[in-house]
């Protein structure tokens, strides 16, 4: 039920956000979208908590054409030109805001990328009109997403071997489990949580039924484990 349940549930990650810095030069702002497999970029000034506008790559290429066509232009068509002239305006949501009312504010807004903030304001995720359509008819597959190694693999043994930041949502879809997401939005927060601390690399855990083995370690991060059936 998209009432009942909230952005925060299926948002992607702020560890997994790709952004741009708003002082890197022109041509590089340009390339770095170009070479993006995402339409939107949230792009920020200083700390990447201070998101100051979201880049969208058609709007980018749209405003540097005429420089980069025009005979006449100066030698460097990027001098002057200030991506952020074409930036939207961040949205920001809160991350209790339910799926439902979600979807019907972007609707409302005509708009399809949303940043997700806790009470606090600091930033926690970001939610697009797709992943809550995909809640509704599955998975949908974009002609530009990037053919990428899926973050869940299988051992011999039978035991999943899983990026930390993925979703706790995502796992149970992709094995059929029931792991809790009361508590946790990815599975390296659901450790945490029932552990009580930060894991060291090789620790291993037992709880919900599933035996827990921190595989990796990035900072206070965790960036791999495997996961198996008791």
């Amino acid at each position: 039920d998209l009432g009942e349940r909230t952005v925060e549930e299926i948002m992607l990650h702020r560890s997994q956000i790709e952004m741009i810095d708003a002082d890197l030069p022109p041509q590089q702002i340009i390339d770095l979208c170009l070479n993006s497999a995402h339409t939107r970029l949230p792009i920020f000034r200083g700390e990447q908590e201070n998101i100051i506008g979201v880049l969208h790559a058609k709007e980018l290429l749209r405003a540097i054409h005429p420089r980069l066509s025009d005979p006449e232009a100066s030698a460097d068509p990027f001098k002057g030109f200030d991506p952020m002239d074409v930036a939207m305006k961040p949205y920001f949501v809160p991350e209790t805001t339910t799926l439902d009312d979600q979807m019907r504010q972007f609707l409302h807004r005509s708009t399809h990328f949303a940043l997700v903030v806790d009470e606090y304001g600091a930033l926690e995720g970001l939610i697009t009109l797709e992943d809550i359509l995909e809640e509704i008819v599955g998975e949908i597959t974009d002609e530009l997403d990037p053919d990428e190694v899926h973050p869940l693999r299988r051992t011999e043994g039978g035991d999943c071997v899983i990026d930390g930041a993925m979703t706790i949502r995502d796992l149970n879809r992709a094995t059929d489990w029931s792991l809790p997401d009361d508590e946790a939005v990815t599975v390296a927060g659901l450790v945490i949580h029932e552990a009580q601390t930060i894991p060291t690399v090789g620790q291993v855990f037992s709880f919900h039924g599933f035996r827990f083995e921190i595989l990796e370690r990035h900072n206070n991060r965790i960036t791999r484990l495997k996961i198996g059936a008791l």
